[in-house]
């Protein structure tokens, strides 16, 4: 069973946010995590670039699959995690933590009213 932080919003496709001061904190959760495997390789944007909702911002690449990242909310990034683009088998130590991939400055925060809570992704993701 894994935990799932209560002061996040969490999407459909498994990206996480976390909102401090306009700004979306964007990562993958530790359900993702674990069904990718050993993540090998990821491809994140270059700060500057603006998303709407739902687009693909990056790739992450585990010995299993390649899987599409989607923007969970619209923005501009603000700031990649280049440690882990150098050591991406680190997402799995702290998916809610350091592990984080891009920050965006959020353009319409009406949309994490749409975002589940940590009990509604939990539900989703055990099944029941």
């Amino acid at each position: 069973m894994f935990e799932y932080p209560t002061d996040l919003k969490y999407a459909d496709s498994h990206e996480y946010v976390r909102v401090e001061d306009g700004v979306a904190t964007v990562g993958i959760t530790a359900f993702a995590i674990d069904q990718l495997g050993d993540i090998v390789f990821l491809d994140l944007p270059e700060v500057g670039t603006s998303f709407g909702k739902g687009d693909t911002f990056g790739t992450v690449e585990s010995v299993k699959a390649v899987e599409d990242v989607y923007a969970p909310v619209t923005g501009e990034v603000v700031a990649v995690n280049e440690a882990l683009v150098d050591e991406p088998e680190q997402m799995g130590t702290d998916p809610y933590g350091s592990a984080w991939l891009i920050k965006i400055k959020l353009d319409a925060i009406a949309e994490l009213e749409q975002m589940m809570s940590a009990p509604e992704y939990s539900a989703k993701v055990s099944g029941s």
